[in-house]
């Protein structure tokens, strides 16, 4: 943690997306570490908002990423070293409703961001986070590398195939020349944690379900994902920005940050995992048709591990605990303990560092 907050205290950085779930997480974690932040963003869809609950004094811009002209001024205003982008539309089933809003947003957001940051000299580095089903899904029982294919079934695993091409066309076309800013990918497994209330997704549903005293309707039970809390992903994004920073451009590449291969589960054992802290769950299986997706992804992120030291700190468990403590905090109290469930996977991360380097 020190060598993070070295990196970022005092650093002008900009998140994009930073009203959403994990952008808001992101968010808060670099206020701790102090920087200088900024985020642009559309105004929280969810309700209640994480991003609103958190009241972080950063400047902000509430914009559409497809108007590059927007872009281009708001990174002249800012003058950011470092830029996170994770403005997207980020949801499977939404992508079916409305695959024109996804593909223009994924894609041609990303290209007016990455334009935007050509033209702003203070940038030195850029990571888009893109998502686990950029890779053309065989339903392997191995883990998926970066150098893997990439495709996607349904318009949002396809658009992030696409971010991920246009992020590789700036990078090989212009930010190749000496000077540039080094620019990568991210790529993470089905992030859980407090704060989420998207439609559509496993957990914010079951909460909602609980609200409502209903039981769950679950689609695919024997679905398994690659679960891991949202700050596992984030701590990868922060070590890849050290290095980025650092003006190394052997990091300037595609990434992965999966979970230890225990932590992929189906759908039916987080919802028992969730069923022993909190028995107030309730879900029914529904045989109604339902769009393609995936039933098998599991990520290989020995190249996170080697090259950044960084690997998972909380276990399977760990993570489903502290996503229910959350929403039970929320729920029955209206407490908002997003700063102590940090400090506390900060803590857990500084304990296990020692193994980590000696690994």
């Amino acid at each position: 943690m020190t060598v993070l907050a070295d990196t970022y205290r005092g650093r002008r950085v900009l998140v994009t997306g930073h009203t959403g779930f994990k952008g808001s997480w992101l968010a808060l974690w670099l206020h701790e570490l102090g920087s200088e932040l900024a985020g642009i963003a559309l105004a929280p869809e969810a309700c209640p908002s994480h991003w609103e609950m958190l009241h972080l004094p950063i400047a902000e811009r509430r914009l559409d990423v497809r108007d590059g002209a927007a872009l281009g001024r708001s990174l002249a205003e800012f003058q950011p070293e470092i830029v996170f982008h994770l403005a997207a539309q980020p949801l499977v089933r939404r992508s079916y409703r409305d695959p024109i809003e996804t593909w223009s947003t994924n894609v041609m957001g990303t290209a007016h961001l990455l334009e935007a940051c050509r033209t702003t000299a203070s940038v030195r580095a850029v990571i888009v986070v893109t998502s686990d089903k950029c890779y053309e899904n065989h339903e392997w029982p191995w883990g998926y590398r970066e150098n893997d294919r990439l495709g996607g079934h349904d318009p949002y695993s396809a658009s992030k195939a696409g971010t991920e091409l246009v992020v590789a066309s700036y990078r090989n076309a212009f930010f190749s020349v000496p000077g540039a800013p080094l620019l990568a990918t991210a790529r993470a497994g089905n992030v859980i944690g407090g704060g989420d209330w998207s439609e559509d997704r496993l957990i914010p549903d079951l909460m909602r379900s609980i609200q409502g005293n209903e039981p769950l309707a679950i689609r695919s039970p024997d679905a398994t994902r690659p679960w891991q809390h949202v700050l596992e992903s984030l701590h990868g994004y922060l070590l890849l920005g050290q290095k980025l920073l650092a003006g190394d451009p052997g990091f300037a590449q595609a990434w992965n940050f999966g979970p230890e291969p225990e932590a992929n589960r189906s759908v039916a054992e987080v919802l028992d995992r969730i069923h022993r802290d909190w028995p107030a769950l309730r879900w029914r299986i529904t045989s109604e048709p339902q769009p393609h997706e995936a039933r098998l992804l599991y990520l290989d992120s020995a190249q996170a591990r080697s090259r950044l030291n960084w690997r998972p700190v909380w276990t399977f468990d760990q993570a489903i605990a502290a996503t229910t403590d959350w929403y039970r905090a929320w729920i029955e109290q209206e407490s908002v303990i997003s700063r102590r469930q940090l400090s506390a996977y900060i803590a857990a991360m500084s304990a296990s560092l020692p193994c980590r380097v000696c690994a």
